[in-house]
């Protein structure tokens, strides 16, 4: 049996099933956010390029700013249990309703599923390039290093 990739696993669409499971995991997790400042409870899940669940809620700070978004969480979950892509995302607040990420949010979701990143907004699924148009990211970073490398070799 050939191993599945990445981009397999991108291209994979959920049925309508597996998207209610990311919902429901999203919605329980979000039972644990810890709010006691703003009472708005978030929770994240998502399907990683291996198949497994990742979750997140949100967990809010005193100082304000140093709030954790459900996506942060949902990050380091992805990493702390092997790593590898997102391909499938949803959102949701404490009524279960989805909900978008904020433009941070979008951004972290972006470097860490890319383009092709499946997201459930509140205006239907739709690829991470539609959510977060002309993203930058990774690539932007090689593509000047590149440059950097080719101009020093010009210099010599």
């Amino acid at each position: 049996m050939a191993e599945r990739t990445v981009e397999d696993a991108v291209h994979e669409t959920l049925d309508q099933q597996g998207w209610h499971e990311l919902r429901a995991a999203a919605t329980e997790v979000m039972q644990r956010a810890y709010a006691p400042y703003s009472h708005y409870k978030v929770g994240a899940a998502a399907r990683a390029d291996d198949g497994r669940i990742v979750i997140g809620c949100n967990v809010e700070n005193a100082a304000y700013g140093v709030v954790l978004c459900a996506e942060c969480g949902l990050v380091s979950h992805l990493h702390a249990t092997g790593g590898g892509r997102l391909t499938h995302f949803v959102c949701v607040n404490g009524g279960g309703e989805i909900i978008m990420p904020c433009g941070r949010c979008r951004q972290l979701l972006f470097e860490h599923g890319g383009r092709d990143l499946l997201v459930w907004t509140v205006s239907g699924v739709k690829p991470m390039s539609e959510v977060l148009p002309d993203a930058f990211g990774p690539d932007d970073l090689t593509h000047m290093a590149d440059m950097a490398d080719a101009a020093a070799e010009g210099t010599d």
